[in-house]
């Protein structure tokens, strides 16, 4: 089989980093671990072809050489996913798809023309698709019932990337989370039990980047890093003296849950082994808004003071927040705001609540007959769009606080401010002697084009910048690093909160932030 394998487009999003990717001469954040994954359990007879359509697209030549075409996605891929199967079907060709998105909503897909649905975990659909391949079946949907034993997963293709093109690689050590927060659909997908790859695993994988040349950072792709605890600080103690032993080559980011602020031991763990960041789900600060959403594991503490607690181990804090909870009372983003200032989180990721297929959150509004069809981020695939359900307050008042909070957090004196902070909160690592999060070869052109346009031609933030240089250059010197590229990633995020308010504005038909009391209180009578 000539199989060609592709990774749909992503739209700009708030993790595209568009901009940034412009000045440091890079194409995408992260390549595609899930379909790289899958082309590992392919048979080694197999001719394969692959192309991340972010980095560069298939040609013409590709797609008449191949037999079938192999499709991976999210929901915010959708569009450029479900082109990529009508071409695949006006060619003639076989299709087969499989990820986060078409195991959601597998309608799609079979609707749009795919014929091999290959869902849920590809350990176990994968062989149950080539099974159907080897008998000449021409359609066929493939699920599991049971999770599989990770242990048995093979270390992704990582030499089908154009590696030099993307900012970070990934690798994943679990799937799973214990936690139940309503909204969320990992604990479909992957389930509450937590399920870990061997520490000699996990270092394989490292050792073959290492092996290709890569040098930079690592993002774990886990949703909750340390959902089992236990076996986490297995791997941290296996992969110290393995990054002792080669000089740090890499830096990695992960996500966990809050309550790693609760575990000093697991803290200590991380930075020895290199952990720069992570990123919290915070969600909100609101602690009646966190029980309505069952994320009981971040009521148990004062938030403010687990971020103090983690900057002071020595991770950088990256964090998400979602507005339009059910009961949230007004003035929602104000508080976040706040929470984001007093904490100077440099990159708050805030959503509008989306209640995603077959979450408990989908399930209990569907009962409660208040979900929107053909509305909202499950629609457009994005997280700046208005709610796909009936809100407990007005969809005017939360899409104003969402575009507010957007506009203020990410305004550019503001945001710089952030970055500074949170650097000098930063207890220095002393394993790290810099803290980088972007290639090295890279870093000049980067440093270069940062230093003309806020050094330079941002006017309003041209004084800002050198003095708050200048702060981390005598104070903190093994943090310049990672402010440069905070600041550097500000470019995208000028740009995005211009771009969110556009979205907002074309779903409500005018703009929230410039409507006038009268118009809003005439909206939320209706």
């Amino acid at each position: 089989m000539k199989a060609l394998l592709l990774y749909p487009r992503f739209p700009k999003t708030f993790w595209s980093y568009d901009e940034f990717m412009k000045i440091a001469g890079l194409k995408a954040f992260i390549p595609p671990l899930g379909i790289l994954t899958v082309a590992a359990l392919l048979p080694s007879d197999w001719e394969i072809r692959f192309y991340d359509r972010n980095i560069s697209p298939e040609t013409d030549a590709d797609w008449q050489w191949c037999d079938i075409v192999i499709l991976s996605a999210m929901l915010a891929q959708k569009q450029d996913f479900l082109a990529q199967i009508q071409k695949a079907v006006q060619l003639g060709k076989k299709v087969a798809v499989g990820g986060p998105y078409p195991t959601s909503i597998p309608e799609a897909a079979l609707n749009t023309g795919a014929n091999y649905l290959i869902l849920d975990e590809g350990e176990i659909t994968v062989p149950l698709f080539l099974e159907a391949i080897a008998q000449n079946q021409q359609q066929g949907i493939f699920r599991a019932s049971e999770k599989p034993d990770v242990t048995q997963s093979p270390i992704p293709r990582f030499d089908l990337l154009k590696r030099d093109e993307y900012l970070m690689m990934a690798i994943q050590y679990s799937r799973g989370c214990p936690f139940q927060c309503e909204f969320c659909d990992i604990i479909n997908l992957y389930g509450r039990k937590p399920r870990t790859k061997e520490p000699s695993q996990t270092i394989a994988e490292l050792q073959t980047l290492y092996d290709l040349g890569w040098r930079g950072s690592v993002l774990v792709v886990d949703d909750n890093f340390i959902g089992n605890t236990r076996n986490v600080k297995r791997l941290l103690q296996q992969l110290i003296p393995w990054m002792q032993e080669r000089h740090y080559p890499f830096t990695f980011l992960t996500e966990a849950s809050v309550n790693l602020a609760e575990d000093s031991e697991l803290l200590k763990l991380m930075t020895e082994a290199g952990f720069y960041g992570v990123f919290l789900g915070i969600e909100t600060p609101d602690q009646d808004s966190l029980e309505v959403t069952r994320k009981f594991q971040n009521t148990r503490n004062s938030l403010i003071e687990a971020c103090r607690t983690i900057n002071q181990a020595g991770l950088l804090i990256y964090a998400g927040f979602i507005i339009g909870f059910d009961g949230e009372r007004t003035n929602a983003g104000e508080r976040i705001q706040t929470f984001v200032e007093q904490s100077s989180i440099p990159q708050p990721m805030l959503g509008v609540l989306q209640a995603l297929p077959n979450t408990g959150l989908w399930q209990r509004l569907k009962q409660e007959q208040r979900l929107l069809e053909g509305f909202g981020g499950v629609e457009v695939g994005d997280q700046n769009s208005l709610m796909n359900f009936v809100p407990t307050r007005p969809m005017v008042e939360v899409a104003r606080e969402y575009v507010e909070a957007i506009w203020t957090m990410y305004e550019p004196k503001n945001y710089l401010q952030r970055c500074l902070q949170q650097c000098l909160n930063i207890t220095p690592n002393p394993h790290l002697q810099q803290t980088m999060y972007f290639p090295p070869s890279k870093g000049l052109r980067l440093l270069i084009q940062l230093l003309w346009r806020q050094g330079w031609q941002r006017r309003e933030i041209r004084l800002q910048f050198w003095q708050q240089l200048w702060t981390i250059v005598r104070t903190k010197p093994q943090f310049t690093n990672m402010y440069l590229g905070l600041c550097a990633a500000g470019e995208h995020f000028w740009e995005y909160r211009i771009l969110a308010r556009e979205r907002i504005t074309e779903q409500l038909g005018f703009d929230p932030l410039t409507m006038s009391d009268v118009v809003e209180q005439e909206l939320v009578t209706v």
